[in-house]
């Protein structure tokens, strides 16, 4: 055979690889043909072409096994089995950027789906090379780098220490300041990732100088980086006072507000997020959000907001409100107890209600005039309404009898507690006639309303039902003469009826 012809059989041979590992390239694409791939055994077909002579077939394979690996963690677990990952990472240095962005691609699909497959990523060796590539001059093969060490950070504690441990903190913090806007959003998430599990990872992220780089970003023009920094944000602030400091001391407040009315509804969902991790720590932190004007500002969130969304917004309130009477009442004078009311009364998910009726009892727990703010909207009926609803998750019921026990020690609404006395179970009844029993004796015109509204007839009924309650219906009785308590006593009615049968009528 001529030169000739076996140059054109090897270039016939390479042209059927070019056209093989294209076609499955573009196949593997689209789901309705994976798992065909996967019974032809394509696998194993792909695996030798990733050190072909080739860089276009290498790259094409490459894609190929990323989009198998990125269907379902069982093809994933396949690309480990044939263990296509070391040979990744050995080519992974001295290859061209579209190889390396292939080859990251397929890094990334298989350590997203679970600790076990990460794990498996960085066992290959995979964080050195993943690392280098952040100081790629393509930002697209540091953006694809930057993903699969976000998924591998992002499983659990050991793993996002691996992350740190490789050095990877430092270059996604520089990574931040390129130009790129895919690449800044990609850096900001991995970064989150890492800080989310403990303290000492979110201090590596501070500690790397990252926090003067994401506070700027909060005001950017482009949402979807908003999202991912205002996550971060929060997820560093969320573990000590000091690290949430750090936050408040790169000057979010105010701006950070203004994305509670972003026209993205995930910006002003992780902006609440970061506001509640930053409020929950201390009352300095929490008075400077109200100086700030975000008391305002989280009440119109939750006014306007329905579903999960509200909730990081009503626990901030909750936090907010817990530390001090001022802070609670600059809670109440942003109109913030009726959207509170809104949430318990119009949301299905009971950990919605639940943390609202928390929240409710921070704001309503400190004072007399606290309290009436909350029983003036009628919230203690919501709140009996969801202590006694029998479909009530026991965490909504917890945080109901709560609230309403810290409302009602401090109530002097005469009204609202005459009204909750008749609708609760027993236990909160313990409170309503506790808190009437120190209330009466010193207030005329209470008294007569305790008997007008039968509040006196109802109390008279309780030593029957309850014979716990006998002591505190005795309390309440004294306040009153005992022709009255006589007359509205349940036997009164029955001595009567004695007496007219024992009654002989004058012939």
């Amino acid at each position: 055979m001529s030169s000739n012809a076996v140059l054109d059989v090897f270039e016939k041979y390479q042209k059927a690889r070019v056209q093989f590992v294209q076609k499955v390239s573009e196949l593997a694409t689209r789901p309705q043909n994976i798992d065909a791939l996967q019974g032809a055994g394509v696998m194993r077909l792909l695996r030798p072409l990733l050190l072909d002579v080739v860089p276009s077939i290498q790259q094409s394979a490459a894609s190929a096994l990323g989009s198998l690996a990125n269907h379902s963690d069982d093809l994933a677990e396949d690309v480990v089995a044939n263990e296509i990952l070391p040979q990744l990472v050995y080519s992974l240095g001295d290859q061209n950027r579209f190889y390396k962005k292939a080859a990251t691609y397929v890094l990334r699909s298989v350590a997203k789906h679970s600790p076990e497959l990460a794990q498996a990523v960085v066992d290959s060796g995979a964080l050195f090379s993943l690392t280098t590539c952040l100081e790629d001059f393509d930002p697209g093969v540091k953006e694809s780098a930057a993903w699969a060490l976000g998924y591998i950070a992002s499983h659990n504690q050991a793993l996002a220490h691996s992350v740190v441990d490789a050095g990877a903190v430092p270059l996604l913090v520089l990574c931040i300041q390129e130009p790129e806007l895919s690449l800044k959003r990609i850096c900001a998430s991995a970064l989150a990732d890492i800080c989310k599990h403990t303290a000492e990872l979110a201090q590596a992220v501070v500690d790397a100088g990252a926090v003067p780089y994401l506070a700027p970003m909060v005001q950017h023009e482009d949402s979807k980086l908003k999202r991912q920094v205002c996550a971060c944000l929060s997820q560093i602030a969320k573990h000590e006072v000091d690290l949430a400091e750090v936050v408040v001391e790169a000057e979010i407040f105010p701006s950070i507000l203004r994305c509670l009315k972003d026209n993205d509804a995930i910006v002003a969902k992780n902006a609440a997020t970061c506001i509640r991790e930053v409020a929950k720590h201390t009352p300095e932190m929490a008075k400077l959000i109200v100086n700030a004007g975000g008391a305002a500002a989280l009440v119109d969130y939750v006014q306007k907001s329905r579903g999960n969304a509200r909730l990081p917004a009503i626990m901030a309130l909750g936090y907010i409100a817990a530390f001090s009477e001022t802070l609670a009442l600059a809670i109440i004078v942003s109109s913030g107890v009726e959207p509170l009311k809104l949430s318990l009364l119009q949301e299905k998910d009971d950990h919605i209600k639940a943390a609202a009726a928390w929240a409710i009892g921070q704001v309503g727990r400190h004072s007399s005039d606290h309290a009436r703010a909350i029983a003036e909207a009628d919230v203690l009926r919501l709140l009996i309404h969801a202590l006694k609803d029998e479909s009530s998750s026991a965490d909504l019921a917890k945080k109901a009898k709560r609230s309403l026990k810290a409302i009602i020690n401090k109530c002097t609404h005469y009204e609202s507690l005459e009204n909750a006395l008749r609708e609760a179970p027993a236990g909160t009844q313990r409170h309503i006639l506790e808190q009437f029993s120190n209330l009466l004796p010193n207030d005329s015109q209470a008294r007569k309303s305790f008997v007008k509204q039968g509040c006196l007839q109802y109390t008279l009924t309780l030593d029957d039902i309850n014979p716990d309650l006998k002591p505190l219906v005795e309390k309440i009785s004294d306040n009153f003469p005992s022709e009255i308590v006589n007359y509205y006593s349940p036997k009164y009615a029955k001595g009567l009826l004695d007496q007219l049968d024992s009654h002989q009528p004058a012939v």
